[in-house]
């Protein structure tokens, strides 16, 4: 459903993206994360179109990402999404339903069952005078007012109350299951780590681990092994009545259990903690100087890099087109 290959954006001397690589299967949710910076928003504006890429190739639908044509398949949210505060919810979507060309019959069937099953209230009242987890809900209804194959999401649950978070996360498993191609970016790694299929580590403009949440733990992060003796050895610490060596291979744990043999005592207790993926994240960005500098010679194009302040891009098709 979206392929990219060698994607590179380059600002002036600033490189947003270097050579990333990746694809995302239909009905899959891909997340995208990193550090501030990291080039996450680009890739995803690349995605949507929003931004052309210096070198690469990016398809999403079958369609080149610079291909008008693509729009139609595809609902994106940016991390800041104004609407238009005059308007109701129910008129702000036919607004936009129209802009998109959907027949008014099949357009009022949408968006009223869009507001349904996102439980939106107040749909009827003005945005500007409704919460921000309801403004959330309609942006979230607006990016399917098209029913795109794909949706784009850059930080969905960015500043919602724990309730309106676990209810838009939800609601993007279900856009999944019903075979929406979804790719998001998001900061709270237990998000992503709850919801996704797939994660995509970025830092510095680099794809630097990518895989099902187990797999980069596996291959990133470091299991640890929580062992219990009824007696003190050398390895051990108190832990309440028992005494508690913490090692990072099964060759350690045999060595404490010998230890504790040899002092009279027992292993009674073996315990296994994996790495949340926050914990592999922080591993892997500690490790983001070792890509060296983000720059180039020679290659200068104007725009705004990642991080740095820029105009709202405009959220109508026809601002796209």
């Amino acid at each position: 459903m979206i392929s990219v290959t060698d994607l590179r954006k380059v600002y002036g001397e600033f490189v947003a993206v270097r050579g990333s690589s990746f694809d995302v299967e239909p009905g899959e949710i891909f997340g995208i994360v990193g550090p501030n910076g990291a080039g996450k928003t680009t890739t995803l504006k690349t995605l949507a179109g929003l931004v052309e890429p210096t070198s690469g190739e990016t398809t999403v639908a079958g369609y080149d990402a610079a291909d008008p044509a693509m729009r139609s398949h595809l609902g994106f949210l940016p991390e800041e999404s104004p609407l238009y505060e005059d308007m109701t919810a129910h008129s702000y979507l036919r607004f936009f339903a129209d802009l998109y060309e959907v027949p008014r019959e099949v357009a009022d069937e949408r968006v009223a069952d869009t507001l349904d099953r996102l439980e939106l209230e107040h749909r009827d009242r003005r945005l500007g005078d409704v919460s921000k987890g309801m403004k959330r809900k309609v942006a979230i209804a607006r990016s399917l007012v098209n029913d795109p194959d794909v949706l784009i999401y850059d930080e969905p649950a960015s500043g919602l109350d724990p309730l309106t978070t676990n209810y838009v996360l939800e609601f993007t498993k279900e856009l999944a299951a019903a075979g929406k191609t979804v790719v998001f970016s998001a900061h709270n790694l237990y998000h992503v780590e709850d919801v996704c299929d797939r994660v995509m580590v970025m830092n510095r403009g680099a794809v630097v681990a990518r895989g099902t949440v187990p797999e980069i733990r596996e291959e990133y992060g470091i299991t640890e092994y929580h062992v219990y003796t009824t007696v003190p050895t050398p390895e051990t610490a108190p832990a309440g009545e028992r005494h508690r060596a913490v090692v990072e291979s099964m060759d350690a744990v045999e060595i404490v259990r010998e230890s504790a043999e040899r002092a009279g005592g027992i292993v009674d207790d073996i315990r296994t903690r994996e790495p949340s993926l926050e914990e592999v994240f922080l591993d892997i960005a500690a490790d983001g100087d070792a890509l060296g500098p983000r720059t180039v010679d020679g290659e200068t194009e104007r725009g705004t890099p990642d991080g740095a302040p820029s105009d709202h891009t405009p959220d109508a098709p026809e601002a796209r087109r």
